[in-house]
């Protein structure tokens, strides 16, 4: 019998297993994960930024566990000697009706107790020679880390600390019961008496088995890279984001530095056909049926069909996405740029069409489910889990405090 059985051997999974072990010493954990490996797919697929929190609503989980997760993952890779670099980012402005938006972002910065500024043309000229701009924001804070690095790491540290690590271990069903959880596996049968959903692309799917109704459900969007040649890379600075579209809830296309050196230009924002497709040819029929007989996909699709067209162009034209990439660096050429990996976003969307914009965490008896962790879910990571570790009720924690004394509890 295990304490705590956390399913999801992303970045989140593992980081709550490391806030369990730091709040309760001693206690049994199991980390279970389908693949073979860990951090296969939002947090292996990401673009590897240390966000700042500008963008998320004053108050929210988002913007208060970005700035504060910025910080934690910043010392934590620091500590353990995890590629790294707060290189900054600009938020820029290409067009006269962007400059209003402009500002209430930079309100928001401000409002999310960031240290954040305004340049104007010159100055961003100066930081920044190739973009085209009539102002922005720059953001000290932001910067790329190894995220797969982070993971493995939480994994090795959960280990050394007692941990039980099931790879290549898929969830079948669970069961809440008077003396815990039951959890079948492909592998055999796991007890705890806490389970912990941290299941990504998979979480409403695991919550639902453990009779967890939520509201919502998950629909996957494929985020699709092009890359810049090595001989185009110093183009790019700092990382260049454009003023977002308040009306669309994506932040489009941009410029990412990566920690091995290469510069990565996109995501665009399309349906994946797949919950874990990271082609276009990837296809399930299953997850593709359920997304297209979910009423609250069209009812979020409807209004923002135009811009969903513009992204399906987007992912068939090299370019148009290059227009895109041209607001910001006029001198791209279509050579400049090629293809390279992509990611799939788990968004939680709900029956009435709205998409959940901040993380979502929902508590059984026995059971804790995170069903709407995207980003800025890597850069946070550190605090989600102490915000789960948190929230273990507390007549759980009775249980487990008889279980593992004399050790103290923190």
């Amino acid at each position: 019998m295990y304490d705590f059985a956390i399913v999801g051997g992303g970045i989140v999974g593992l980081s709550t297993g490391m806030a369990l072990m730091k709040r309760f010493p001693g206690a049994k954990i199991v980390m279970i994960e389908k693949e073979a490996d860990w951090a296969r797919h939002q947090t292996g697929h990401n673009s590897g930024v240390i966000h700042s929190g500008i963008y998320y609503k004053p108050g929210s989980f988002k913007a208060r566990f970005a700035r504060e997760g910025n910080a934690a993952m910043v010392k934590f890779c620091e500590e353990h000697g995890i590629a790294y670099e707060v290189c900054g980012k600009v938020i820029v402005a290409t067009e006269p009706e962007e400059l209003p938006l402009m500002d209430n972002l930079y309100k928001r910065g401000l409002q999310n107790q960031l240290n954040v500024t305004k340049i104007g043309p010159e100055e961003l000229k100066e930081i920044e020679p190739h973009v085209r701009g009539l102002g922005a924001i720059r953001v000290p804070s932001c910067g790329i880390a190894d995220y797969k690095g982070v993971a493995r790491t939480f994994a090795r540290m959960i280990e050394e600390g007692g941990g039980d690590l099931r790879l290549s271990t898929k969830v079948e069903n669970i069961a809440e019961e008077k003396g815990g959880v039951t959890v079948e596996t492909n592998r055999g049968t796991i007890k705890a008496r806490f389970l912990i959903n941290c299941a990504g692309l998979q979480s409403d799917r695991v919550a639902k088995m453990a009779d967890m109704h939520t509201g919502m459900k998950i629909v996957p969007f494929r985020g699709e890279y092009y890359e810049l040649i090595p001989e185009k890379r110093h183009l790019v600075k700092h990382l260049i984001y454009p003023v977002p579209n308040p009306n669309f809830p994506f932040l489009g296309v941009h410029f990412t530095r990566m920690i091995n050196g290469e510069v990565h230009a996109g995501p665009n924002a399309v349906l994946a056909f797949k919950r874990e497709g990271y082609t276009k040819k990837d296809i399930s029929l299953k997850d593709l049926f359920e997304v297209l007989t979910y009423s609250g996909f069209w009812k979020m699709a409807m209004p923002n069909m135009k811009e969903g067209i513009n992204e399906m162009v987007r992912s068939f034209s090299k370019q148009a996405f290059l227009r895109s990439l041209q607001r910001l660096i006029p001198e791209l050429t279509e050579k400049d740029i090629v293809p390279t990996h992509a990611g799939v976003r788990a968004q939680a969307i709900m029956h009435d069409g709205s998409m959940v914009d901040d993380f979502a965490i929902f508590s059984g008896k026995r059971s804790m489910h995170v069903c709407n962790a995207p980003s800025p879910a890597a850069t946070a990571s550190i605090k989600i889990g102490e915000e789960i570790a948190n929230r273990v009720p507390d007549h759980m924690i009775d249980n487990i405090k008889k279980t593992i004394a004399p050790a103290v509890l923190v």
